[in-house]
């Protein structure tokens, strides 16, 4: 009941106990940025959600996706996605992790590609493989520049496409964590984890920043790629296996609370704030609990990069939220 409540409200943002609006969000009656949601979770639905934001990319598409941790199960699956990366004929990428495993080095991580079955529904790229470059960051508090693959630059549209869920560190993942650390090189992710103290993937765990100060920095990092392909990025998260956990971790806890579906938008703010606002506000029992999850979120402090990604302008913590389910 509650989450069919909230695709009546047109002034989205948190009405449960989540974090209050940021002070400086339009009021109730301006123009809003719309999320498109459906409690569906099918590749025809992915697909049918995208082609709801009425935009057709051009050109060559990345789509950035999580390959997974060997051992996670929780990763969007080759199957579900297959139709949508297909229509945008689009190139799966993905970057190195900052991390010791099979996703820290080119070689090995190619082989996840393969074995986690993206290699087999599209062209694959990895896209720090063999270099990285640096590009501008407009709230240079702590980052100077933004360290991404260096193969992104071949790319003329990206599509965001993040599976929502808890992150240990960031308290949730959703698009703008998938185009912060997710484009980042392996240096760059240590770069924005240490809020500017290393470039040195070999050394971040020397140089951990403060909380708000990392969260900070994903958001300044998110916007620096929306800005690279001026906007040019289609924002999807999928609300699916929603594990306190990311897809980073070998061995995430398993999901207490049920699917919730997929949501997308122009806006990426927009969109991470509704899939917040929908766990906050998710109608919680014994058996289907988002508890969980929300203390995972306030216990990292998570609002937070929907906080400074709106204080920087990469876009709107209030939205419209429009249900494409018939």
């Amino acid at each position: 009941m509650a989450i069919a409540a909230m695709l009546l409200v047109s002034c989205g943002n948190a009405t449960g106990n989540t974090a209050a609006p940021a002070d400086s969000a339009k009021e109730c009656g301006d123009a809003k940025p719309v999320v498109y949601m459906t409690k569906e979770i099918t590749p025809e639905s992915l697909v049918r959600i995208y082609d709801a934001l009425g935009v057709v990319p051009s050109g060559k598409v990345a789509v950035k996706i999580s390959t997974g941790e060997p051992g996670g199960h929780n990763f969007l699956q080759p199957a579900l996605i297959k139709d949508l990366v297909n229509k945008v004929n689009g190139t799966i990428v993905e970057c190195n992790t900052a991390y010791k495993g099979p996703r820290f080095e080119t070689e090995t991580h190619m082989k996840v590609f393969e074995e986690h079955g993206f290699a087999a529904i599209a062209p694959v790229d990895l896209l720090d493989g063999y270099g990285e470059v640096k590009i501008p960051v407009k709230d240079t508090t702590y980052i100077k520049y933004n360290i991404v693959g260096e193969n992104m630059l071949n790319y003329d549209w990206m599509v965001n496409l993040a599976h929502f869920k808890g992150h240990a560190m960031g308290g949730f993942g959703g698009v703008l964590k998938n185009q912060s650390i997710g484009v980042a090189s392996a240096n760059g992710k240590a770069y924005i984890h240490s809020a500017g103290a290393t470039e040195d993937k070999e050394v971040i765990w020397k140089h951990t920043a403060e909380q708000d100060k990392f969260i900070e920095c994903m958001a300044v990092a998110a916007q620096s790629v929306h800005d690279y392909f001026k906007g040019r990025v289609i924002y999807i998260n999928v609300m699916n296996n929603l594990s306190v956990d990311c897809d980073c971790d070998a061995s995430p806890e398993d999901p207490e609370m049920n699917d919730v579906g997929i949501l997308a938008s122009m806006d990426p703010v927009a969109l991470d704030q509704a899939c917040v606002d929908l766990v906050f506000n998710y109608p919680s029992t014994d058996d289907d609990n988002a508890a969980p999850l929300i203390e995972r979120i306030n216990s990292r402090h998570g609002i937070h990069i929907l906080e400074h990604a709106h204080a920087i302008g990469l876009g709107s913590r209030k939205y419209e939220l429009r249900s494409i389910d018939k």
